[in-house]
């Protein structure tokens, strides 16, 4: 059965996590595979062979509304594209449905803002290493 995605949140950190407030999107770790040509020229058929290469599980591209006080999260990632630190995050699912768990280096931040639009901002984090997939460990 569909979930909706309303009241999924995104953390920082493990120990102390803070949540980012004010998201509208999370969208991401969008999990792919190289391949590496091992094709000989007996290959079966005149086809070519595969065998999986590195994995890499993307970038988590966020949007929202700005709020820069600083238990909201945000000014922590700013902070983070400044460092290039590599840190801990989580994307919490609503009703216990599960987490991915992740290392990221956020690699951008931006600003917008419209006159007919509220205050907003976006974020993208590089997913560092191999994500976890948690069923169950949702909010």
């Amino acid at each position: 059965m569909a979930k909706r995605a309303l009241g999924t949140k995104l953390q920082i950190g493990k120990d102390s996590p803070v949540t980012v407030a004010g998201l509208t999107s999370i969208s991401g770790l969008e999990l792919s595979a190289d391949t590496i040509d091992v094709t000989t020229l007996d290959s079966d058929g005149a086809y070519r062979e595969f065998i999986a290469g590195f994995k890499d599980a993307g970038e988590v591209s966020l949007e929202g509304y700005l709020e820069l006080e600083p238990e909201k999260g945000q000014k922590d990632l700013y902070d983070l594209f400044e460092s290039g630190d590599v840190e801990d995050f989580t994307i919490l699912f609503p009703d216990n449905m599960g987490s991915w768990e992740f290392k990221g280096v956020v690699t951008g931040f931006s600003t917008s803002a419209d006159l007919e639009d509220p205050l907003s901002f976006s974020c993208t984090i590089k997913v560092s290493g191999k994500p976890t997939l948690v069923v169950g460990a949702g909010t």
